[in-house]
């Protein structure tokens, strides 16, 4: 079933319908969410609550790129539980174990020599505690342009935001994110370093 059929049938109430789009978008959402909350479980959560309000929501969608609409629902929720967090921070035992192996399994190649993987890990683990360190606005843009690959436009309809104010977002944040590796450099695996 394409796409357009299987969004006119959801808003019918057919329930494999939508799981069709689910499956079609979950590792996607999933990644954006990750990038964005930084932490696996918060990410999950997010993109389960953003389903579920897609889903409630999907006999007020009009027509367009479901991408887009759809994807501003994952921001936006992944919004909503940050400003949650900030309101009642708590710590996870996720975050007091800490194991990096385990985030980043996914990012890596099997076939990537040992410490090939290490040295992988390691790169990501400092890059994305750059990101976190971003405000969610630039973070937001960076991870769904440079981490998702979408166009300029696409982010502007799920930002909801005019293109020049993504293009300036993801300017600053881009060059937050180089100063922050660059204050990073001895921590950067020897390959990932600039020679200066």
């Amino acid at each position: 079933m394409d796409e357009t059929t299987a969004i006119y049938k959801a808003q019918q109430g057919d329930l494999a319908a939508f799981n069709q789009l689910v499956m079609a978008y979950q590792g996607t959402a999933y990644n954006v969410a990750y990038r964005v909350m930084g932490n696996s479980e918060t990410a999950a959560d997010a993109c389960q609550d953003a389903f579920l309000k897609a889903y409630k929501s999907i006999k007020q969608y009009e027509g367009g790129s479901f991408k887009s609409w759809l994807f501003r629902i994952v921001t936006n929720t992944c919004y909503d539980h940050l400003r949650y967090k900030k309101r009642r921070p708590a710590t996870s035992l996720e975050d007091m174990t800490d194991n990096p192996d385990e985030h980043n399994t996914h990012l890596v190649s099997d076939i990537e020599a040992p410490e090939d993987r290490v040295l992988r890990g390691e790169l990501n683990d400092l890059i994305q505690l750059g990101i976190n360190q971003l405000p969610e606005d630039q973070r937001l843009v960076l991870v769904l342009s440079d981490v998702q690959g979408m166009a300029y436009q696409e982010i502007a309809e799920i930002i909801d935001q005019p293109l020049g104010t993504v293009k300036s977002r993801l300017s600053r944040g881009r060059r937050r994110l180089r100063d922050f590796l660059l204050e990073q450099k001895e921590l950067l695996p020897g390959q990932y370093r600039l020679n200066s």
